[in-house]
């Protein structure tokens, strides 16, 4: 039985989640909330227009909160939301897979 354009569920999540930076986005909250200039240290290839994107993309789908507070300079914080973290399991999934698969070259093998 195929799907018709726009139902497939995986198609949907990749929406959501795809592109190079919004997993390891995810995958750094995991850790607790995180100021941008934290999360830009993490990712140091990143730009900060591309982050900044990218957390607003987030935030829109429900997938992030982000927490400012009231204080000079502005203090922002960026979390999980409860939506959100219904894809830690995922990230999980994808930091095993990774241990488990890669090789420290990034290079794919057989499991042991």
């Amino acid at each position: 039985m195929g799907l018709s354009p726009g139902e497939c569920p995986v198609e949907r999540t990749l929406r959501v989640i795809g592109g190079r930076w919004k997993v390891l986005i995810l995958y750094y909250l995991r850790g607790g909330p995180k100021r941008f200039n934290e999360l830009r240290r993490m990712m140091p290839a990143i730009s900060q227009r591309m982050l900044t994107q990218h957390l607003r993309e987030l935030e829109a789908d429900g997938i992030i909160n982000r927490r400012i507070f009231p204080v000079i300079p502005p203090h922002v914080e960026y979390s999980f939301s409860d939506l959100g973290r219904s894809l830690l399991p995922i990230l999980d999934a994808m930091a095993d897979w990774g241990s488990a698969h890669l090789s420290d070259d990034g290079q794919a093998g057989a499991a042991a």
